[in-house]
């Protein structure tokens, strides 16, 4: 075993940019900053797999998060591709139904080691209800119940799955970790810390603390970061607010800390 750089709070900026300029610009100035940079959609489709490509020659681990939902055999494949890429996590909706989960985490298990660089598996993590989407939306997507109903069936199916965890609101959180304990992952999007103002189209927000405090493992921030004045300054700021909140918690064991445990042996 070598001696290890202390690991970054347990923080995934949402490099959510329309090209790759922006977005490598700011991975530039996040490494050693944050547990990983989060590529989405929007990224991923204007400039493709470079961009993850380029995010890890920078240093970065790499969050992709595709939200997939389609047949198994596709997702089996998808999810395949993003291993060879080198991404660490990726994201499936959980509400595409056991065989497609299965598929994802048994793709992710034979992609293990085959990216460029890599020492750890892909981890894949079900999608539960966008925190975009409030007790009404949901609603209107034809799903009967309350919408925390919603996420906890959803969380069991992909922990059923094999799944290493899941996406969740903050607000789901403490409910979430008292049935699913460690090492399932709760991650976090939705977080917006009190010093940023508006929630955009988030309908399910919480702050940094909380989220963490909540049991939460990663959490995800975006515009507070990336359209702050300097969000180099924006990231160190909400890093801070995390570990206090680890500290606080009185689990003071960072997300990166786990997985660096598996890649040392």
């Amino acid at each position: 075993m070598t001696a290890r750089e202390p690991a970054p709070p347990p923080l995934a900026v949402a490099l959510d940019f329309p090209e790759p300029g922006p977005a490598l610009d700011l991975g530039s100035r996040l490494v050693g900053r944050v547990a990983y940079v989060k590529v989405g959609l929007e990224l991923y489709t204007a400039a493709g797999p470079a961009v993850v490509t380029a995010l890890r020659e920078l240093g970065h681990e790499v969050f992709l998060d595709l939200k997939l939902h389609d047949i198994p055999n596709t997702v089996a494949r998808a999810t395949a591709a993003a291993g060879r890429l080198g991404a660490s996590l990726v994201t499936v909706h959980a509400s595409g139904g056991q065989g497609m989960l299965e598929a994802a985490r048994e793709a992710a298990a034979r992609a293990a080691g085959l990216g460029a660089g890599r020492d750890a598996r892909l981890r894949v993590l079900g999608v539960t209800v966008l925190t975009s989407l409030d007790q009404a939306g949901l609603a209107a997507t034809g799903v009967a119940g309350h919408l925390t109903d919603q996420v906890h069936r959803l969380a069991a199916l992909a922990s059923s799955a094999g799944l290493d965890g899941v996406v969740a609101s903050p607000r789901e959180t403490v409910q979430l970790r008292a049935v699913h304990p460690p090492p399932f992952l709760i991650v976090t999007p939705g977080v917006r810390p009190t010093w940023a103002a508006g929630t955009g189209d988030q309908a399910r927000v919480s702050t940094p603390r909380a989220a963490i405090l909540a049991g939460a493992d990663l959490v995800v921030v975006g515009r507070p970061i990336t359209s702050a004045a300097d969000p180099a300054a924006a990231a160190e700021r909400i890093g801070s607010e995390i570990l206090a909140a680890l500290a606080e918690r009185g689990r003071p064991r960072l997300f990166g800390e786990a997985i660096g445990k598996e890649r040392d042996g």
